[in-house]
């Protein structure tokens, strides 16, 4: 039996009294298209930072890649990592925020090749090449030497994307990735997202995007006050949702 590529139990985050995430469980398979929906302050942000140990769980444990998340056990009992180790446990999962957050001294070519040249070693040439071939594959080859300021927003998030594959990521996580862009500009971004699925890419993506999770998701996760309320085909869980809170927010959404 092929074990999933991430593997949530029992998480539980709180800032302060706010209880951002209530016990949540859920598995991705490898190759598997997972969108998350629900309101703001839904938990679902939270979610995608424990998974990329941006944020460190109050209670549970994450697997990626069979890999127990940010701890190692001893018995059992559970021990921290190190920053270092857990750095290098982040490696395997890119993230694409809602801004950009591009360095805006670097040119696109210049901003992808940091991380593999500083983190993994690459060759200077090496990692060019394979920018190079990333930046056409989100459709901005000819944008190589242009700055951060002279993109715009859609621009400046493909760059983000190439940005994070260029460190060959196995799971890739989005966080409300149109979210910050002008509606002329969504399509472009969603484009390059859609290529990504169908090229295999495991995925996570909280998105308020409805015609793309329909679209390209394989399963999708309705979240409210920190948990997850309903969960399965986009067909089922967007067009025929069983649960109240659901039905809410869909409808609220499309109007």
């Amino acid at each position: 039996m092929n074990l999933p590529l991430v593997s949530i139990r029992g998480v539980r985050k709180a800032f302060g009294a706010f209880q951002a995430l209530r016990d949540v469980s859920v598995d991705v398979a490898t190759g598997e298209v997972v969108c998350i929906i629900g309101a703001s302050g839904s938990g679902k942000t939270t979610l995608l930072r424990c998974v990329n140990q941006l944020a460190e769980p109050d209670g549970g444990a994450i697997w990626v890649d069979g890999e127990l998340a940010g701890f190692r056990i001893d018995g059992q009992r559970l021990h921290r990592l190190p920053e270092a180790a857990i750095a290098r446990q982040r490696q395997a999962t890119g993230m694409v925020f809602q801004r950009f957050n591009l360095f805006p001294h670097l040119t696109a070519l210049g901003n992808i090749i940091e991380g593999p040249m500083q983190v993994l070693k690459r060759p200077r040439e090496e990692a060019v090449a394979e920018a190079r071939a990333l930046l056409a594959r989100v459709g901005l080859a000819e944008k190589a030497g242009s700055y951060p300021a002279q993109l715009s927003g859609g621009q400046q998030q493909r760059v983000a994307i190439a940005r994070a594959l260029a460190m060959k990521p196995k799971l890739m996580l989005f966080d409300e990735p149109t979210s910050a862009l002008d509606p002329e500009l969504v399509g472009e971004v969603l484009a390059v997202m859609r290529e990504l699925a169908a090229s295999g890419m495991t995925m996570i993506v909280v998105t308020h995007e409805l015609g793309f999770a329909r679209e390209v998701a394989d399963r999708v996760i309705f979240m409210d006050h920190g948990a997850i309320v309903e969960e399965g085909p986009p067909a089922q869980v967007l067009g025929a949702p069983r649960e109240a809170r659901t039905q809410a927010f869909i409808s609220a959404v499309l109007a």
